[in-house]
């Protein structure tokens, strides 16, 4: 056996066995990834939308490795709000520079690439199960294959819980 064919051999079994132990933590981060470009796990101002317990559990925990649910300060009512005295204008020295009005930001329209990224989460998702079907179809290793799926499920929860 030639020295490239060994390596790729061997290149092919890492990458076979690492996809496998990862695999669950990339289906998790895709599937909660795809909800959270839609805000699917916060609520809104204005909105009665609740999002469930678990998106919001699993939403902090892709994001920010917790399930420590941050508090938020509630916001004042408009009735108790009181509204703060002018700031006090200085005049300008050259008139024309701050009369002029300042240029409209541009107005983005951000669906077309939330629906972009979906669709990334989505064929990220698909992807890895195919990965995983064809990790147990074309190998016959089937026992390391699914010792190393279940650490790869088992270690992240164990991880969390610490």
């Amino acid at each position: 056996m030639s020295a490239s064919h060994s390596f790729l051999k061997l290149a092919r079994h890492i990458h076979l066995y690492i996809g496998v132990f990862i695999a669950p933590a990339v289906l998790f981060f895709a599937f909660t990834g795809g909800l959270q470009v839609f805000s699917l796990h916060e609520t809104s101002r204005g909105s009665d939308y609740k999002p469930p317990a678990w998106l919001m559990v699993a939403s902090q925990l892709h994001k920010k490795q917790t399930d420590v649910m941050p508090v938020h300060k509630p916001r004042p009512a408009e009735a108790d709000h009181r509204p703060s005295a002018a700031p006090m204008q200085v005049p300008s020295a050259n008139p024309q520079v701050s009369a002029s009005p300042e240029p409209a930001a541009p107005v983005r329209h951000p669906l077309p690439l939330k629906i972009f990224c979906a669709f990334v989460s989505f064929g990220l998702f698909v992807s890895t199960l195919l990965g995983l079907y064809m990790a147990y179809r074309y190998t016959r290793k089937h026992v390391l294959i699914s010792v190393l799926l279940a650490a790869g499920t088992i270690v992240p929860v164990v991880l969390a819980l610490i």
